[in-house]
């Protein structure tokens, strides 16, 4: 199956934005933190040394994604932790479960602090591919 384009950079004024895409929601959001800590540092870098257990519960799949990638923004800004891979084991539109890894900040230089995901123009679209959306970020 041909390799699917994960997402990409978009401008957006005085933040930072992504356009995210997955063949399956559990890929969008997976895609979505990849996109996420690859605007913090060069993700290729990161490596897994910590395993972190998530569980997250919503009211819809928006708000799961901006709580998933806020919950992330946390172990990032609070915990001064990196991650590298996201690996979604239940995802359903009220409940996400999922195992993060990666290491502590030092020694990686950050390209962009995000402070927070938002909720500005955020909706899941059903694709021919898959699934897509944008994330505009706090930075």
């Amino acid at each position: 199956m041909a390799q699917v384009k994960k997402f990409k950079v978009v401008d957006h004024t005085a933040d930072l934005g992504i356009i995210i895409y997955g063949r399956t929601l559990e890929e969008l959001f997976e895609n979505a933190a990849t996109g996420m800590f690859s605007l913090i540092t060069s993700i290729e870098k990161i490596k897994e040394k910590v395993l972190i257990p998530i569980r997250l519960e919503a009211d819809d799949y928006e708000m799961l994604l901006v709580s998933f990638l806020n919950e992330l923004q946390y172990y990032y800004s609070v915990k001064k932790i990196l991650f590298r891979r996201f690996k979604i084991l239940t995802l359903n539109k009220t409940c996400l479960d999922v195992n993060v890894s990666g290491e502590k900040i030092s020694g990686h230089e950050i390209t962009h602090d995000i402070k927070a995901a938002t909720h500005h123009n955020l909706k899941i679209e059903k694709t021919p591919d898959g699934f897509k959306t944008q994330v505009i970020f706090d930075v």
